[in-house]
């Protein structure tokens, strides 16, 4: 029996090197708490353990499991709220109360609960891994997907009825047996077929990413941001409007507060899908600020490993990761503990490769069954003072491909999103050309060329403005600085509380946009017949398109009446 010869708060230590391996998990004390093997040495073996090493003793028992960390996969994981190291947080409340002591623990799953089986398959057939034996409806708009785990022939009579995950789910003549639940390893990518290029847009009803910076399906995106400009709630607005099948939320190292409004407000949610709760196709992991720091490290891999799971049965799913910074300081605390070498302002030498294993997760895949699946990651940074030069910013950008750069200052005038147009970007452009140009037509893609040019040259004007004032700039320089204010107030600002601003159709944004460009190109028209922008200004055009994302519904053919308008309004200027 090994024992613990050393203590450093989440990090013990063992002198029995021998009977251990690396990434192994083990259980730590005399209250057999969760830890992992993260360093063998001639004289030492070194575990972090996942809850609080406090009352603690050398000499205390370590037991062997011989795997690796690893979680639970199953049917009732949508719906429920986890801690990083995946223990039910809601069955634990029922079971030890609000306030948990260190070593009450809990699987993953109900092992009680009845789940009502269908099998596709039946006695003597052939299967291969990744094919789908048998499903459940896991919610009202999730069906869970049982996949074959190897290639053989069926044994068992699969005859559907009501199991419980202990119960055998199908056995092949070679003798193996499955149930319901597996176990695995949290930090191992699951198989899949082959990586597809990804073509498709994540539509997330947010007009400044959709039309500016997209990302795709299967992509991943990072989302910077100073205390208070909105990060946690531009997630809740993706994990509410984006047309994924499934959405994963981690809640690393974040106030209690914000987990638990996330958890009360999709649970009242209606999903505008399914027309049921939001919750039914929504997983939290929780692992908030005063959680031991080092199931906070897990906390993200716990996360993509349930997504894998899900994508895997062909769905589409969404990780919200809030926020990285947060995973990376503990990288950083652990990094000291164990006297790691330091690298910038501290963190580890190996941050770089930790978040590129991350990120590298995401993906859009043919699966083992020849289904399609992806996994798109939108991680949260939270750099402190806002500096987008320090190392946790910098490091995830040569990993992602959209950056959608969160401005306090716009935050501080109440203009949300606040994505700063000049400092975001997205590489998934050229691969999305085709689908923009089938789908939205061919003007789309220009008018938000058009749309970019106008922030950009308002944005050199106004430095103009700011020295000698407006006055001094010509007419088109004038509309080009109106329009810019009824592009970012009218278009790129959202109102995530109203009934029509809160997400908007991809469809509904085109319009938007053409109607607005349109008129941009009909005030130059006027100009150049030497009426004055004073002219154009008092026909009070502009405050009309500013209003249109409150005014206009889903029902396109509304904007034909503003067409009118506009067309009317600037032939009766004189």
């Amino acid at each position: 029996m090994s024992s613990i010869y050393w203590i450093n708060g989440p990090i013990i230590k063992s002198k029995d090197v021998d009977n251990f391996i690396m990434s192994e998990m083990v259980y730590v004390g005399k209250k057999g708490l969760l830890g992992e093997v993260i360093g063998i040495d001639s004289d030492f073996v070194t575990i972090q353990v996942y809850e609080s090493t406090t009352s603690m003793k050398v000499g205390e028992s370590i037991k062997h499991t011989g795997n690796p960390l690893s979680v639970e996969l199953g049917p009732g994981l949508l719906g429920s709220i986890y801690d990083g190291i995946g223990r039910p947080l809601i069955n634990l409340k029922e079971t030890y109360g609000s306030y948990l002591d260190v070593g009450q623990t809990m699987r993953t799953l109900d092992a009680d609960k009845k789940w009502s089986v269908t099998y596709k398959v039946a006695n003597k057939d052939v299967v291969k891994r990744g094919d789908v034996i048998a499903s459940i409806q896991e919610t009202g708009s999730i069906e869970h997907r049982f996949l074959a785990q190897i290639d053989g022939v069926i044994a068992s009579e699969c005859v559907s009825g009501e199991f419980t995950i202990e119960d055998v789910l199908v056995s092949f003549e070679s003798g193996e047996s499955f149930t319901m639940s597996s176990m695995w390893a949290i930090r191992h990518e699951r198989p899949v077929k082959s990586r597809i290029d990804a073509k498709v847009p994540l539509i997330t009803g947010q007009r400044v990413i959709d039309t500016c910076f997209p990302i795709v399906k299967g992509g991943s995106a990072a989302i910077p941001g100073g205390f208070g400009a909105g990060k946690t709630m531009l997630q809740h607005q993706f994990a509410k409007w984006c047309d994924a099948d499934i959405i994963v939320y981690i809640g690393c190292g974040e106030r209690g507060n914000e987990m638990a409004q996330v958890l009360e407000e999709f649970s009242s949610l209606v999903d505008p899908k399914t027309g049921r709760t939001l919750m039914e196709r929504t997983i939290l992991i929780a692992n908030t600020s005063n959680m031991p720091v080092a199931a906070r490290e897990a906390s993200i891999y716990t996360g993509i490993t349930f997504a894998e799971y899900y994508r895997d049965m062909g769905y589409h799913v969404a990780v919200m990761a809030d926020s990285t910074s947060r995973w990376a300081e503990a990288l950083r605390e652990l990094s000291g503990r164990l006297e790691e070498m330091p690298a910038e302002e501290g963190f580890p030498a190996y941050l770089a490769s930790r978040l590129a294993a991350f990120y590298e997760r995401s993906s859009f895949v043919e699966t083992l069954g020849g289904e399609v699946g992806s996994i798109s990651i939108i991680g949260a940074i939270s750099p402190q003072g806002a500096d987008f030069s320090e190392p946790v910013t910098q490091n995830t950008q040569r990993f992602i491909g959209s950056f959608w750069a969160l401005d306090k200052n716009l935050a501080y005038v109440r203009h949300f999103p606040s994505v700063n147009y000049n400092q975001s970007y997205s590489e998934y452009l050229p691969q999305l050309q085709n689908w923009y140009d089938e789908n939205l037509g061919e003007e789309f893609l220009i008018h938000r060329q058009d749309l970019l040019s106008i922030l950009n040259e308002e944005t050199s004007l106004m430095e103009i403005v700011k020295l000698i004032g407006q006055d001094v700039l010509a007419d088109r320089q004038r509309l080009t600085i109106e329009m810019g204010r009824v592009i970012r107030v009218g278009y790129l600002q959202q109102n995530a509380f109203h009934e029509y601003d809160s997400s908007v159709s991809l469809a509904k944004q085109a319009a938007m946009l053409k109607l607005m460009i349109y008129t941009y190109k009909e005030c130059q028209k006027v100009l150049a017949q030497s009426i004055p922008m004073s002219s154009i200004l008092a026909t009070r055009i502009f405050d009309d398109l500013v209003s249109l994302k409150y005014n206009v519904d889903e029902d396109l053919s509304k904007f034909d009446a503003y067409y009118t308008k506009v067309d009317s309004l600037l032939a009766s200027i004189e």
